[in-house]
């Protein structure tokens, strides 16, 4: 688990250095967000087994100290990334890749019982919703306030309600 949550940091330090913010580890862990992928993956670390109710007990403390929930069984690649955790929302049958940027104010959830699949290089942005068993590609990003709802395919921006894919 270490290693994923350093890799974690590694992505979000790169990030803040191609917006010309050279942040230092310290600097880096008390950004809005750090706290709440770190928690995150240790509710996720213990959500199987005799070790659950701790993984629940982790989760609480991210809605409590973040302002988010995020299902202690949502899998997520290496290079997860929160900005602002204030108001995300994300199902616990949520699987994405690697390298993936969360906004504020993000919903991921599930519609009748199917969840979304998310790839490698995925940027979605403030207050973005992607609801149900849609299939989002590689290197997308998608754009604020959108409404996922249908299958977006990889290497495009996604715009608009419902959102469309835009090369």
């Amino acid at each position: 688990m270490l290693n994923i949550f350093k890799s974690d940091l590694k992505y979000k330090q790169a990030i803040f250095a191609d917006d010309g913010a050279h942040l230092s580890l310290l600097r880096l862990l008390l950004t809005d967000g750090t706290s709440a992928t770190f928690l995150f993956r240790l509710s996720h670390l213990c959500s199987r087994g005799f070790l659950s109710p701790l993984g629940l007990i982790f989760q609480i403390l991210n809605k409590w100290f973040n302002g988010c929930v995020i299902g202690v069984k949502a899998q997520f690649g290496k290079g997860l990334v929160i900005m602002h955790p204030v108001g995300v929302v994300i199902n616990s049958k949520v699987v994405t890749g690697e390298r993936v940027v969360i906004e504020s104010g993000v919903v991921i959830g599930d519609e009748k019982g199917l969840s979304p699949t998310i790839g490698n290089d995925v940027f979605i942005g403030t207050g973005a919703k992607i609801i149900g068993g849609v299939t989002i590609g590689d290197n997308v990003k998608i754009g604020a306030n959108a409404v996922v709802v249908k299958d977006i395919p990889s290497n495009c921006t996604a715009l608009g309600i419902p959102a469309k894919p835009k090369q």
